[in-house]
């Protein structure tokens, strides 16, 4: 579940820009009227909508005018009406460049900065996540580290680092599976062992677990798994992220994306099999 989104003068701006077409040479984008009738009618905020008081407005005045009544009166439901908004335009490839209904760096990168402001992080594909993980727990936590693992996976070189945590994608996702099922972690280990024990409270296969002629089939991909977190590890920037990219400056960038990547996939295969230890 996405977190609840912030209300306030400067988001609302930032999204009646990312819905604002009326500069675009005639060419309308999604949403439509229509559709923000809908969502507007979701929120419980049809009272507020200019256009059902008989005005006629553009898409950017009318959710302007919707946001900042129910600022004053109701602000959850004003919350409920941006979460809606920036869902749609993120499904309608509003965030991508290729995109008919792309709305543009500007709108953008205002709307990132406005929901910084509030504590949240939007991704540049439009997904949403709390600045500072360190805050979440359970499955909130699951959830948000779902998303950077999909976007490794995706190859997206912002999701090597999981903003708020200090930590890379990997160690994250290791810290998080110990946690969960074991209560705590030591933040004394180091990357090998955190991950080890993470594979370890998942009943999984490392390197050094004795090979049997019986064992699942999915038991050598385990190893291998492993093996590749470590080794993915083994390329991280030590000297922090403030002096450029996650990684070793000597990795050429197809090296780079490719551990992005591996790190995404082995991301993703714990977290799954969290969701069904936990299940």
């Amino acid at each position: 579940m996405e977190p609840v989104l912030p209300i306030d003068d400067s988001i609302i701006a930032a999204v009646a820009q990312l819905i604002d077409d009326s500069k675009g040479g005639g060419e309308r984008r999604e949403p439509s009227h229509s559709e923000i009738d809908f969502y507007i009618s979701r929120a419980n905020l049809s009272h507020f909508d200019p256009k059902a008081q008989g005005q006629t407005v553009g898409k950017a005045k009318r959710v302007r005018a919707t946001l900042h009544s129910a600022l004053e009166e109701c602000p959850a439901n004003g919350s409920k009406l941006i979460g809606l908004l920036m869902a749609k335009v993120r499904a309608c490839g509003g965030f991508r460049h290729d995109s008919p209904n792309f709305v543009g760096i500007e709108a953008i990168t205002n709307a990132q900065a406005a929901f910084a402001s509030s504590g949240i992080r939007l991704l540049g594909d439009g997904q949403v996540l709390p600045l500072v993980l360190s805050n979440l727990k359970g499955r909130d936590l699951t959830k948000a580290l779902q998303i950077y693992a999909e976007r490794a996976q995706r190859g997206a070189a912002d999701a090597a680092l999981v903003t708020g945590t200090g930590k890379d994608l990997l160690e994250a996702v290791a810290a998080h599976v110990v946690q969960t099922i074991f209560g705590h972690y030591s933040t004394s280990d180091n990357f090998q062992i955190l991950m080890g024990s993470a594979f370890a409270a998942l009943n999984l296969a490392v390197p050094e677990t004795p090979l049997s002629k019986d064992e699942p089939a999915a038991r050598p991909l385990e190893r291998a798994l492993f093996q590749s977190a470590v080794a993915v590890n083994k390329l991280r920037n030590r000297e922090g992220t403030g002096h450029g990219r996650p990684w070793v400056t000597s990795l050429t960038d197809a090296e780079a994306k490719a551990a992005i990547e591996t790190a995404g996939t082995v991301s993703t295969y714990l977290l799954a099999k969290l969701k069904g230890h936990s299940s």
